[in-house]
């Protein structure tokens, strides 16, 4: 066809329009999301903060005498608004008239993390110290483990008051206690849950034993909690002297990770992107997440998971946005909700009163028995790690759902039960079956090393927060999923021919 031919015109005018429909729609969310800000508090130094949102971990909790700044220890809350321990951070500085720093220790390695997180991770850091410039809020990325850079930039910066936040996993659960054994004595340092909407240690005491225990908790707790956030403001008491500029290219020269799983091209970084990817799900996958969601040919998730595990876009947010749309959408809300709040939660829960959290040793007697007793059943097949790394089994849909997740960084939700669980079935224990479950997951996932991850592994193999099914072979009685199961529910053919060309 011609070049200007009235057709191809029409075409790009369509194509125009769409993408301007699209980015006023993103503009009109976070125009909306300013405007709420703005309404929930005058001033941070004035809003009523929950005070069950932080606790002390050092033993003092007066602020340091001739102090210069206070200091916000970012680490798993990757964002400035809608954060917390951010709002928590600035509101002790503005009572002491004093400045805010904010710092982020970037460690050459973690787990099994590889440049595919790093990448995401720093470009989304970047986005967080240009913001914080804005603001008159120096940046400082600190390379190395928090034990050892940490204490030192705190007596340098002459820091009054530290302030972190909140994970439940092990190895920054460490770092605060590293960190705190070598701050001075004289510098309180508080941790605030910004990732949770209700915080871990409020939700429950102990370990909930499954998502009907802990789910009346959670919502009897979030009228106080689910609230709107107040707006992190141009801090009137800057420094000094600016912060030195980051070199990022030096940052990434610092890390020693695996550079051969390279980053996703379709889920850019940052709380503007993830922000674009809420308002995508609401004007257009919302209406079907409630009927849909289990279906992998179906575009009706969120595909918020990576946004929310580096904290880029609050959970907290995305629910106040999705739950305007109740009544039109009340079936996919309420599933939204109970995914995004009450099961993530519950995952939190686990991981922060389990220690076990990533071994069979976690799972629950009864799992731990039946898993025990048909551990010599003779598997139907048995694989290697790479021969599952590389999609070579026998079965199409795992294979097809192993290369989705190494091309995309995301394997569908009712997917990973069906893969985690052949994992079971097809190595020569459960011990083994965990272990290779949880490092491909924590490898290719971009939300990998996450309680969600952990839960959704062992939930599948050892069958945490679930009960006892019918006994078979090699499962005993965790749950069992087959490929004829999968063929009832959604068109595997349809499924698998999209991932033939990836091998």
């Amino acid at each position: 066809m011609p070049r200007g031919s009235g057709k191809g015109r029409k075409e790009r005018d369509a194509g125009r329009e769409k993408e301007e429909a699209e980015a006023g729609a993103v503009g009109s969310l976070e125009a909306a999301v300013r405007e709420a800000r703005s309404r929930a508090a005058p001033s941070v130094r004035d809003f009523r903060y929950n005070k069950q949102r932080a606790r002390l971990v050092s033993r003092g909790s007066e602020l340091k005498e001739g102090a210069e700044c206070i200091l916000y220890w970012m680490c798993r809350d990757q964002r400035v608004q809608d954060n917390w321990a951010f709002l928590y951070a600035q509101r002790l500085a503005l009572k002491q008239e004093l400045p805010l720093r904010v710092c982020f220790c970037l460690v050459p390695t973690f787990l099994d993390a590889t440049i595919r997180h790093y990448g995401f991770m720093l470009r989304g850091l970047r986005e967080v110290a240009e913001e914080c410039a804005e603001l008159d809020i120096p940046f400082h990325l600190l390379l190395g483990c928090p034990k050892d850079v940490l204490p030192s930039f705190v007596v340098e910066h002459s820091v009054g008051g530290l302030v972190t936040d909140f994970c439940p996993l092990r190895v920054p659960r460490q770092w605060v206690e590293e960190v705190k054994e070598r701050l001075p004595e004289d510098v309180p340092f508080a941790q605030v849950d910004a990732h949770n909407i209700v915080p871990c240690w409020v939700t429950s005491p102990k370990q909930e034993y499954s998502a009907r225990t802990i789910r009346a908790k959670i919502h009897s707790k979030l009228p106080e909690f689910l609230t709107e956030f107040p707006p992190v403001i141009r801090h009137p008491h800057p420094p000094p002297n600016p912060p030195e500029p980051i070199a990022w290219d030096a940052c990434y020269s610092s890390l020693q990770v695996d550079h051969t799983v390279t980053e996703v091209a379709w889920a850019t970084p940052g709380t503007a992107a993830g922000l674009a990817m809420l308002q995508s799900f609401i004007t257009k996958r919302l209406k079907s997440f409630g009927s849909q969601r289990n279906d992998p040919n179906k575009a009706a998730l969120s595909n918020l998971s990576p946004w929310f595990h580096f904290g880029q876009v609050s959970t907290q947010r995305a629910i106040l946005e999705v739950q305007k749309h109740r009544c039109a959408y009340k079936e996919s809300v309420d599933a939204f909700v109970e995914e995004a709040v009450v099961r993530r939660e519950l995952a939190e829960n686990f991981c922060y009163y389990n220690e076990n959290y990533d071994s069979v040793r976690g799972a629950y007697d009864w799992a731990q028995s039946t898993l025990k007793l048909h551990a010599k059943d003779k598997r139907p097949f048995l694989y290697e790690l790479p021969q599952l790394e590389q999609a070579t089994t026998h079965d199409p849909l795992w294979n097809a759902a192993q290369l989705q997740m190494v091309q995309e960084g995301k394997m569908h939700g009712f997917l990973r039960m069906y893969w985690a669980k052949k994992i079971l079935e097809w190595t020569r224990s459960p011990e083994e079956a965990l272990q290779f479950a949880i490092y491909l997951n924590d490898r290719y996932e971009l939300d990998g090393m996450d309680p969600n991850g952990y839960v959704g592994c062992l939930w599948s193999i050892c069958g945490i927060h679930d009960q006892g099914w019918k006994e078979r072979d090699v499962f005993g009685k965790i749950r069992y999923m087959n490929y004829a199961g999968c063929k009832r529910k959604f068109d595997v053919d349809q499924f698998e021919s999209r991932y033939t060309h990836c091998k």
